[in-house]
């Protein structure tokens, strides 16, 4: 009777292929057989057929759920398959159905060391955190400037998009990161007029402002803007021209102080030390000088300019107009 037949694993090992074709012609006859099934995922593990093992097996279990030898063969046809978790599974439950079979011990303890040393590399190539990435903003009568401070940006590391309320921004750090910055403005810019540049330590993005007006903030409303605010103080006119030349100097990180400018960012630099630096008069006399000038004549005598007006003065070749 085909029933009575057996497939020791000696007759599988002296000739793997062999008695595969036997249990193939034996299953044909009694597909239901679990023991028939388990020896033929045995010879398929033999013969490196690792998914067809574990087909096997896992038949075997449904047909008898409390068999030990069919965790044993899907344990092992999963290891092959590098399915460490899934063969740990399998061993486990087939340790609990027979305590004896030392044999799933090894294989757990197995399956143990190299899921530990799988978390330990996998530990090893995790790369730390990048820090943030410091922003600010600040304005002046005509241009808002955003300072990305990043160092060592490359020189075409930077794609950006202005429009007319909304700037987004890709700066590609030093570290091979990037990082995204994307604004919905409070007023509108000239998209044409706005531009950026890349310096040592920083990026900075100069927009144009379409009116030139005071911004309270940054961002539109109901955006939540993660960009640092310098508040200006306002000098007591009625002109709406104001810029707080003390406040754009305090934050100046010594890298900054030590970075060497040109063209108007030097001479903007220039103005902000002397105001940091200055009296009381000499700030008041900046102050005064800048706002009724309408940002063309910057005194710094309080004496001479205390007690008069101070007129537009703008360069030969340029028309002033008021907004």
């Amino acid at each position: 009777m085909a029933t009575e037949r057996t497939f020791p694993d000696s007759f599988i090992d002296e000739d793997p292929q062999k008695a595969l074709e036997a249990l193939n012609e034996a299953l044909q006859g009694d597909s239901d057989n679990a023991e028939w099934l388990c020896q033929r995922a045995y010879a398929n593990t033999i013969l490196k057929n690792y998914s067809c093992a574990v087909d096997d097996a896992k038949k075997a279990l449904q047909l008898q759920p409390s068999l030990p030898l069919a965790f044993m063969r899907t344990g092992i046809a999963e290891y092959h398959l590098n399915h460490y978790e899934s063969a740990h599974a399998a061993f486990t439950q087939g340790h609990q159905l027979d305590v004896t079979d030392k044999s799933f011990e090894v294989w757990i303890k197995r399956c143990e060391e190299v899921m530990g040393e799988q978390t330990e590399i996998g530990s090893s190539n995790r790369t730390p955190a990048a820090p943030p990435v410091k922003h600010d903003w600040y304005q002046t009568e005509s241009q808002v400037i955003i300072t990305v401070m990043a160092k060592n940006v490359p020189k075409d590391g930077v794609c950006v998009n202005f429009m007319e309320k909304e700037v987004s921004a890709t700066i590609q750090l030093a570290s091979g990161d990037n990082f995204n910055l994307h604004l919905h403005l409070l007023h509108p810019i000239v998209p044409q007029q706005s531009n950026f540049k890349i310096l040592t330590t920083k990026v900075e993005f100069k927009m144009k402002k379409t009116d030139a007006i005071r911004w309270e903030k940054l961002e539109g409303e109901g955006q939540e803007s993660n960009i640092k605010h310098f508040n200006p103080n306002q000098y007591p006119t009625s002109s709406h021209l104001s810029r707080k030349w003390d406040k754009m100097v305090v934050d100046l990180s010594e890298e900054e102080k030590n970075e060497n400018l040109e063209g108007d960012a030097a001479l903007n630099k220039l103005f902000q030390q002397i105001y940091c630096d200055g009296s009381d008069e000499v700030k008041r006399a900046m102050n005064k000088s800048f706002m009724e000038s309408g940002g063309t004549v910057l005194s710094t005598n309080w004496k001479d300019v205390g007690k008069r007006k101070v007129e537009m003065s703008p360069p030969e070749d340029v028309e002033f107009k008021k907004f």
